[in-house]
């Protein structure tokens, strides 16, 4: 007979060869994203970093003196989950819009993926948003990415009329992190965000407004978490409204 002690050694050994297995499974699939990355092999006059998805090889160059215009791990996260989970996640004849694009790799990966994708960020990233969009998708692509101009929550009914501009996935990689506009990015979200929308979004935890950020995220959207990164400290969410108590799931619909 299970004495109670047993019993709770039995459980914490099943917990920690849990978290072990866990811990492994981070670690190779964390290792599967940033394996996708390379560097060139000879240095030229342009600085650029290499990755690979859809089998085929993309240039990002980066601006150092623009923090929009940095490529970070959450990106990667983001285009390895939609190109190895393109038939979950569909993205061909899609409506597609990311918000705060950066560099332009998840916008890249998704119009390889088949996608319409409307490109957006501050009015300072958007020349080298465009640079790397063009050159990496032309004579790629059916579609050719629109690259425009989005301040969260600056005339965002304005620029995005919903009777004509209904999307079926909103993207974002990175767009939580220590800047005062939290707020504005909270009610862009809940703009575009229709009854049939998906999000699929990937954060780095760094501070707690961070994580204060996800719990009132919670209250506005269901939120369902994809992957949980540890060694990058990377999550990946997918959501959809909650507005209404509809609480339908559009991946079924």
């Amino acid at each position: 007979m299970e004495t109670g002690h047993q019993k709770a050694t039995g459980d914490s050994k099943a917990k920690q060869e849990d978290a072990k297995a866990g811990g492994a499974a981070d670690t190779e699939l964390a290792e599967a994203i940033m394996s996708r990355r390379f560097h060139p092999s000879v240095i030229g006059p342009e600085t650029w970093e290499g990755y690979v998805f859809s089998d085929l090889e993309i240039r990002i160059k980066e601006s150092t003196d623009l923090y929009g215009a940095i490529l970070w791990p959450s990106a990667m996260v983001l285009c390895h989950f939609l190109e190895t989970n393109r038939d979950a996640f569909s993205l061909a004849e899609k409506n597609v819009i990311e918000l705060g694009a950066g560099t332009g790799l998840v916008t890249i990966v998704s119009s390889m993926l088949g996608a319409k994708v409307t490109s957006t960020d501050l009015p300072d990233v958007l020349g080298n948003l465009q640079y790397n969009v063009t050159r990496n998708t032309k004579n790629r692509c059916k579609y050719i990415p629109l690259v425009t101009e989005l301040i969260w929550g600056q005339q965002v009914p304005q620029r995005f009329p919903r009777a004509t501009h209904r999307f079926d996935y909103i993207l974002a990689a990175d767009v939580v992190y220590g800047h005062p506009h939290l707020d504005e990015l909270m009610d862009t979200f809940d703009y575009l965000c229709q009854d049939h929308t998906q999000i699929l979004w990937a954060m780095r935890f760094r501070l707690d407004p961070e994580n204060s950020f996800v719990d009132r995220f919670r209250q506005r959207f269901h939120l369902e978490e994809l992957y949980d990164l540890p060694s990058l400290s990377i999550k990946l969410y997918r959501a959809w409204r909650r507005a209404g108590d509809r609480t339908a799931d559009p991946a079924e619909l």
